[in-house]
């Protein structure tokens, strides 16, 4: 189970990453239902990690716009588990989507300080 809060409106849940050379940092996200993807990174953040590049997509964003942006590949720690995923490039503020979310329940007291758990789906 992973827990989070809310704050000014925001669902906030920190996750663990480990960069290239094996350290773990832990970076707070904002849950974005809106992005079908895992996560974003800021771009300094990504560098900062030395993650490795896969591919330059077009990513539709919640105003229909389209930037081109880069896509690497992280090793998150979710639940006492490795998994590699895939990382967006952009924004300025990191990011968990859907993705990242599936086959989760997501609970939230949507009120200031309010309590934010992932749970499996059993």
């Amino acid at each position: 189970m992973k827990h989070g809060i809310v704050v000014g409106l925001q669902v906030r849940m920190s996750v663990i990453l480990r960069s290239i050379e094996g350290s773990e940092i832990e970076v707070e996200c904002v849950v974005d239902t809106g992005f079908e993807g895992f996560l974003t990174l800021p771009p300094t953040v990504v560098a900062d990690l030395g993650l490795s590049y896969l591919a330059s997509i077009r990513a539709n964003l919640a105003d229909n716009s389209h930037v081109l942006t880069n896509v690497h590949q992280v090793t998150l720690i979710w639940n006492s588990i490795e998994r590699e995923i895939p990382v967006l490039a952009m924004g300025r503020r990191p990011l968990i989507g859907t993705a990242l979310l599936e086959d989760y329940h997501l609970s939230i007291d949507f009120c200031e300080g309010g309590t934010v758990l992932v749970d499996e789906i059993f």
